[in-house]
């Protein structure tokens, strides 16, 4: 069975750090660049950083520097550690291919506010 599962969002303060993760099954993750996402209230879903198969990363302007995005390949597992936090990365976060798409997980949920 294809499955996203994240985790590890929660209620952090500005300037404090989380790290998610995204459990994958049913495909060979090894194979594929993989992407996080992220939906706030009201706006679009936005790419927040993206991982290729040789582990070659890239991030959206606004997290460079504070999130780093990595795999773990024997665990089929997608992780982002995010740093230095503001209520601006306030979202639903979500993991997915960029190509050939997967249906959508239930996302976790970052509220960064003090």
């Amino acid at each position: 069975q294809v499955q996203l599962v994240e985790s590890g969002g929660g209620l952090v303060q500005p300037g404090g750090s989380l790290t998610l993760s995204c459990t994958t099954s049913g495909f060979i993750f090894r194979l594929y660049a993989m992407v996080w996402y992220r939906q706030a209230p009201g706006k679009q879903r936005e790419l927040v950083a993206r991982i290729t198969s040789g582990g070659l990363t890239n991030y959206t302007e606004s997290v460079k520097g504070r999130f780093t995005i990595s795999r773990d390949n024997a665990k089929n597992t997608l992780y982002l550690q995010m740093n230095s936090l503001k209520p601006e990365d306030t979202a639903v976060y979500y993991c997915n291919r960029p190509t050939f798409p997967l249906s959508w997980g239930q996302g976790t949920q970052v509220t960064v506010s003090s």
